[in-house]
């Protein structure tokens, strides 16, 4: 299969390196955000979600009006909204965008972001709903009948959508999370499955686990794998780029009275900043130094080399069974200009030659 990029968009300037400034949503920034993915040749760009942030399903719908080609990934948890409504609700997106939408389903990895927004299930009881959610929401998706539903989490009486996604059976499903109950969901309802960037062999491990969990279901699942790619245009040149983006975390952590990051709860957090044991460097690129300063918070594990470099461990990765890589960079717009100039053409021809050559 060939390979696939996916962005990342957030409503304003802001990273781990650029504290954010202004309103919480720049409408001009987003505009030019999602036109320039586009331009340097992303398949599809993730829109995060948070308990505190600009709501994600908005700014898609704004995001696909102002582009024509490049695919969006809405990123959503279960449990705040009948997922019989939300049914309703990411199919009428999936029209309006033109059939360009899919959907990361995202259980929550932490108690006290759930909280903020009232859910005080535990972790296994998160993944547990999900697993109900998705049965009830590729149900509404393709049957052409009113039908009952009583589990442990929802109940409905002849639940029914008149709208049926543009997509076929349905959009595409996007799953992660590392822990057991996890990988029994994922098996059942990934299309893709989702990692954070671990090192080579954690990841080959991980996709031994879910495609056993999906062949008991007679299914096949795809992986993407999320990276933060530090390029230069000379190998000493991205390293010293790397540290300097450190100090520049460290400082506004500083600024803004955090702590170095306490590890967050998840098993993927975890499985993260153990990937390079005791040091910040795994395999021959990986670099896990700001992982470990936020505590295994989000993809912030990166690639660090020049573009020829990273591109063939992306390459190797995509050896591995990797058809999809989550790329952003730490000056999110800047690099996402940067990726589509080198990177993204040198990933493609190196994994297009590994397809002929198979």
């Amino acid at each position: 299969m060939s390979v696939e990029f996916i962005g990342m968009i957030q409503q304003h300037k802001v990273s781990e390196t650029h504290r954010p400034d202004g309103p919480a949503i720049d409408v001009d920034y987003v505009r030019a955000f999602a036109q320039a993915h586009e331009q340097a040749g992303f398949n599809r760009i993730l829109v995060p979600h948070s308990s505190t942030g600009p709501d994600a399903t908005l700014t898609i719908a704004y995001a696909a009006s102002v582009t024509s080609r490049v695919h969006f990934m809405l990123a959503h948890r279960p449990g705040f909204v009948s997922p019989t409504l939300a049914a309703r609700q990411i199919a009428t997106l999936d029209h309006f965008s033109g059939g360009r939408l899919a959907v990361h389903f995202i259980s929550g990895g932490s108690d006290d972001e759930q909280r903020r927004d009232g859910d005080y299930l535990n972790h296994d009881e998160r993944y547990a709903r999900t697993d109900e959610y998705l049965q009830i929401l590729r149900r509404v998706w393709t049957e052409d009948q009113p039908f009952d539903f009583d589990g442990r989490f929802y109940r409905f009486e002849r639940a029914f959508s008149e709208v049926k996604p543009k997509q076929t059976p349905h959009v595409p499903i996007y799953f992660g999370g590392a822990s057991a109950p996890a990988l029994e969901v994922a098996g059942k309802h990934a299309d893709v499955y989702a990692l954070w960037g671990e090192s080579k062999q954690q990841v080959l491990e991980q996709i031994t686990r879910v495609r056993a969990e999906a062949a008991k279901h007679g299914r096949s699942v795809r992986f993407s794998v999320s990276f933060r790619p530090i390029l230069a245009a000379t190998e000493k040149a991205a390293w010293e780029r790397a540290e300097h983006i450190l100090e520049e975390t460290r400082r506004l952590r500083v600024e803004q009275g955090f702590s170095r990051g306490g590890p967050q709860q998840s098993e993927g957090a975890r499985r993260l900043l153990a990937a390079a044991g005791d040091g910040v460097r795994a395999d021959d690129r990986l670099w896990t130094a700001i992982a470990k300063e936020i505590g295994g918070r989000s993809n912030s594990t990166a690639l660090v080399g020049t573009p020829e470099q990273v591109a063939q461990t992306l390459a190797e990765y995509y050896e591995l069974g990797v058809t999809t890589f989550l790329v952003r960079g730490f000056d999110p717009l800047e690099d996402a200009i940067d990726y589509g100039k080198e990177l993204i053409p040198a990933t493609r021809e190196l994994t297009s030659r590994a397809r002929r050559a198979a």
